[in-house]
Formats: structure tokens, C-alpha cells, sequence
């Protein structure tokens, strides 16, 4: 009776989620004290034509003229972080993934600000392992998550390697003065530590902050859904070509390919 018992309860605790998924980071490589998963630097950068937001994904012609991102409410995306495996088939129909962007607000507890960085990283390294071309996307919150002040290594920039492509979300979050203070410091000290080749931006790219730093990269600027459905962007472009937007919105000429 007690061996059986003892099985019964074995099988209930091997059948326990403790909500880490590990599968997720499974052949992962690793980086700093925080062991945040490590998304690589593609062998070419390309740059995509457009972005769409996870929620929007279904509203485009041509998935293959598109990024999708996460540049929206986390609940709108909610259901690529509970089960990221369901959408890899849809989602490889698109140029690219720009990895989540659970919210990393300047306000948070910085161990909800931790974890969000590592869902975020995980769920990106487990997209490229699938084949998805899989852009980091680079969030800051106050800081804690963009100097080495309270943090012996910059937590926002962990797990993203250098002189490579990244993401960065401006779309709402230079409202604020103290927004825009935390915005531009954290650009500028992601342009120190990453040093990258090209810097996607969904959103706004205001003069307050990125007027001392547009020489510091190739900065290529997306404007966000609402703008994009305005302007009927949407089907400009060649189906198979990687077009790189002009400062103001999607449009030229170039192949996209580095």
C-alpha cells in the first residue's frame, strides 16, 4: 500500500508545471550573472519592410512582407507567451519575429522587470531554434536595467550580441518627461554596450531623443499600426523584396541584405 501511494504521488509531482517551461531554452548559451538566453546574431542581416503587431497579424495581404512584433498591450500578445509553440507554422510565413516585448516599465519591481527579460529571451531563443528569423528586441525600464549602478551588468542588454540587428519600441513610452529621460538614456547606453549595425524603431523617433545618437547606427524607422493603416503603406512594395523604410515611414529601394 505504501509503495502504491508513494507511486501516485510521484506521478502527481512530475506532473506539476512549475511555469519555467525549460524546454523553451533547451541548447540555449547564456549570458551574465542573470543567465538571460543568448539570441545570436544572424549570419546576414536583413531588414524587414514592415512590422505588424502580433494582434494585427491576420489584417495583411502578404505575411511575407512583414516583421511581426510586440509592440503593443501584453495581453494582445498573451497568447504567443502561454504557448509559443502553436504559432511557429504561422509564423514562419513572415520575414521575422521581433522577440516578445513583455513590459519592462521603469515603475516595475525589478524582479518582475527580470523576468519579463528572460520570458522574452527565452521565447525568441526557442523561435530561432525552430528556423524563424528572430530579431532581439531591446527594452529598458529605469536605472536598474540600463547602467551597472545597482546591477553588476546592464540586465536590458543581456542575452543580445553585439554588432548585430535589434528592435526598439518607442510607441508610446516618450509621452512623459520622465519617459523620454529614461528612453534616451537607455538608447544611448544600448548604442555603448551592443554597438549595433542596424536599429529598428516602431514608433516615433523624436529629435529630443534620438537627435545626438542617428549617427551611431543605421537607424531604419517603422511607424506604428494606427499610422501605418493610414498612410495604406500596405502593398507598396514587392512581395520578395526587403525594403528598407525611410526615416519617416516604409518606402526605397534596397534588398535589405547585409
Amino acid at each position: 500500500m505504501a509503495t502504491k501511494k508513494k507511486r501516485v504521488r510521484d506521478e502527481a509531482l512530475a506532473g506539476i508545471d512549475d511555469g519555467c517551461e525549460p524546454w523553451l531554452v533547451e541548447g540555449a548559451r547564456y549570458d551574465g550573472l542573470l543567465e538571460i538566453p543568448v539570441i545570436r546574431r544572424p549570419e546576414r542581416i536583413a531588414v524587414p519592410s514592415n512590422m505588424v503587431p502580433f494582434s494585427k497579424r491576420g489584417s495583411v495581404d502578404s505575411a511575407a512582407r512583414y516583421a511581426v512584433c510586440c509592440y503593443e498591450l501584453d495581453r494582445n500578445f498573451a497568447p504567443l507567451l502561454k504557448d509559443p509553440a502553436a504559432y511557429i507554422k504561422e509564423l514562419r510565413r513572415f520575414q521575422a519575429l521581433v522577440s516578445p516585448d513583455a513590459s519592462l516599465y521603469w515603475d516595475m519591481p525589478l524582479a518582475t522587470q527580470i523576468t519579463n527579460k528572460y520570458r522574452n529571451h527565452a521565447i525568441g531563443h526557442y523561435m530561432q531554434k525552430q528556423g524563424l528569423y528572430v530579431i532581439p528586441n531591446v527594452r529598458w525600464g529605469d536605472e536598474r536595467t540600463y547602467t551597472c549602478d545597482f546591477l553588476p551588468e546592464p540586465l536590458a542588454f543581456l542575452g543580445v550580441e553585439r554588432h548585430s540587428i535589434v528592435s526598439v519600441g518607442s510607441y508610446g513610452l516618450v509621452k512623459t518627461a520622465e519617459e523620454k529621460r529614461h528612453f534616451k538614456a537607455g538608447l544611448a547606453a544600448m548604442l555603448d554596450w551592443l554597438e549595433p549595425e542596424v536599429v529598428l524603431v516602431y514608433g516615433s523617433a523624436p529629435e529630443s531623443a534620438f537627435g545626438d545618437v542617428w549617427d551611431r547606427s543605421e537607424f531604419v524607422r517603422y511607424p506604428d499600426w494606427t499610422t501605418h493603416v493610414r498612410q495604406d503603406v500596405e502593398g507598396a512594395q514587392p512581395e520578395d523584396e526587403f525594403v528598407k523604410p525611410t526615416a519617416d515611414a516604409a518606402g526605397g529601394g534596397s534588398d535589405g541584405q547585409r
